[in-house]
């Protein structure tokens, strides 16, 4: 998504590059994370911290930057030898805000002095919103994602076990053995036969004439006789 944000971002400025950063949630440090040029060994890992260099600066005070010429002789200015965008001349840097705070900062570079308008800076600044928003919405519906992965792992894993303890029980009451006992018969096989417990755990509760969905209590949870 930031690529393609990226090359929007170049498609209406007609900048020569666009660089966008966003902070580390737990350094609070600014991170290169796309680019228009390429950057593969900087991406993620190039980073300054808050107030440091134009970018860390506009993020500190969610002030946008133009410098129409000379960019890189601006006392701001940090240069990192592996980005040819620092030598260009001319860069305009602008906050991405998402409910009016920043979340990160779209910087893009001219290779020629190049006088920004008010404009083009009110362009940028716009830009800057609709990415940040853009950008926080995507988060958002990944976390959601993420956690949605999460209620599905725990909720396997609680069906797992409510199978393999019912298990255990009929292996208890058939074969008189404790519940460490039935347990390891249980693991032992499941080892032998290289099947999950879970398919073992199945399989006995079948064997039973139990039905394991509705233990599981996705039949209403009802369990059979």
């Amino acid at each position: 998504m930031l690529q393609e944000l990226v090359e929007l971002v170049v498609e209406v400025t007609a900048c020569d590059a666009c660089l966008v950063y966003l902070p580390d949630p737990e350094t609070g440090d600014v991170v290169l994370e796309a680019s228009q040029l390429p950057h593969a060994a900087e991406i993620g890992a190039l980073r300054m911290k808050r107030g440091e260099g134009v970018t860390g600066w506009v993020a500190e005070h969610k002030s946008v930057v133009a410098l129409g010429r000379r960019a890189y002789d601006d006392p701001r200015f940090k240069k990192f030898p592996t980005l040819e965008e620092d030598t260009y001349e001319a860069l305009l840097s602008a906050p991405l805000v998402a409910g009016g705070e920043v979340i990160g900062v779209l910087n893009i570079h001219h290779r020629e002095p190049h006088a920004h308008t008010p404009e083009q800076i009110g362009l940028l600044t716009f830009l800057g919103e609709q990415m940040g928003g853009a950008i926080v919405r995507s988060r958002l519906a990944e976390e959601n994602a993420r956690l949605q992965l999460e209620t599905e792992e725990m909720k396997r894993r609680l069906e797992d076990r409510t199978l393999v303890e019912r298990a255990k029980g009929i292996l208890q009451e058939r074969y008189r053995l404790t519940e460490q006992e039935a347990y390891l018969r249980l693991r032992n096989e499941s080892r032998r036969l290289r099947r999950p417990m879970r398919d073992l755990a199945e399989a006995i509760l079948l064997a039973e004439g139990l039905d394991p969905d509705a233990i599981q209590g996705k039949r209403g949870g009802v369990e059979n006789p």
